[in-house]
């Protein structure tokens, strides 16, 4: 019997990646379903208050409002439904060590480039137009952000990019960390 070498094309996925990709998705997907329920119920009632208005600024009804709350005529976390499915299904499969060829990653890395690039652009539309955050886009914001960095690493198979996911992720979520706290620090500071 002759043992296999796992080819370019299957390389087997890390547990550890499988996890990640697991839990970031499972988390993608529950705030893209609350949202989702919290648009409906403010739709039923706009008197409503959804669950994570906390305060002037974590407020996900102004977020929810807004016009850039629904891109494409719906409300966006309609998208992020499906979006994050995949991922769970990706992460399963991983840790089913079932092979996923390349083809599958780099399609995957393409769908979370665009999903990074509409976060992005819905982190700026939340602090500079819209001037709320909301806690359930922010666990999205959080999520993606690593979901793309691993699908890259994985689409590219340099181990190089896989080394860095972790420290990459650290530096992203500083970076938008600071940029939150800057925007509202009128409001921070009030708290301290």
């Amino acid at each position: 019997m002759t043992e296999t070498v796992p080819t370019q094309r299957h390389r087997p996925v890390s547990p550890g990646a499988g996890w990640g990709m697991l839990v970031a998705g499972s988390i993608g997907l529950l705030a893209s379903l609350i949202l989702v329920i919290e648009r409906y119920e403010l739709l039923l009632d706009p008197s409503y208050v959804p669950s994570c208005s906390l305060n002037p600024v974590l407020s996900c009804g102004s977020v929810m409002t807004a016009p850039q709350a629904a891109l494409l005529g719906f409300p966006n976390p309609i998208l992020g439904i499906p979006a994050f499915t995949v991922v769970v299904v990706t992460g399963i499969l991983t840790l089913g060590a079932v092979p996923i060829p390349r083809w599958y990653w780099t399609g995957l890395a393409a769908g979370l480039s665009a999903g990074v690039v509409f976060v992005h652009w819905l982190i700026f539309q939340s602090l500079y137009r819209i001037g709320a955050l909301c806690p359930y886009c922010m666990a999205v914001w959080a999520v993606t952000i690593p979901l793309w960095l691993t699908a890259m690493g994985r689409a590219g198979a340099s181990p190089a990019l896989r080394a860095w996911t972790w420290p990459a992720a650290a530096v992203w979520y500083t970076a938008v960390v600071l940029v939150c706290i800057e925007r509202f620090w009128d409001y921070w500071r009030t708290l301290l």
